[in-house]
């Protein structure tokens, strides 16, 4: 089975994380948190604002490292490396994604999120 390792931001600001709803692919029309491949060489944090950078043109700070979260879909095994981080600049333009939300911890149910993100609401909601 292939394997693929991402990184994603969790974005945080007034008690809401921002999210954002796939506008491509197999799983287009749910829901994520941002973020994408590491390149060769890349280390996590330079692979998360890179991302970030070209999906939704802000930059990010890093602040610190949530978890790292295995899934396995039909047709590849996901590694994904989340982080929680603040904007530093930018005005957010989805360049990828069909549509965005900030939600509190209340509200992250209420949209339906790719199988590999609902592990890291759980450390969110319970942390």
């Amino acid at each position: 089975m292939k394997s693929i390792e991402v990184v994603a931001a969790i974005i945080y600001k007034d008690d809401t994380y921002f999210t954002t709803q796939r506008g491509y692919g197999e799983f287009e029309g749910l829901w994520e948190f941002p973020g994408g491949k590491i390149e060769i060489g890349e280390s996590h944090e330079v692979a998360l604002k890179r991302e970030i950078q070209e999906e939704l043109g802000i930059d990010i700070s890093i602040e610190k490292f949530i978890c790292t979260t295995n899934y396995d879909y039909p047709s590849f095994h996901l590694t994904m490396h989340c982080y929680l981080c603040n904007i530093v600049s930018g005005e957010i333009e989805l360049r990828e994604h069909t549509s965005a939300r900030w939600l509190n911890p209340y509200e992250l149910d209420d949209v339906e999120w790719l199988p590999a993100d609902k592990e890291i609401i759980y450390k969110l909601v319970w942390k």
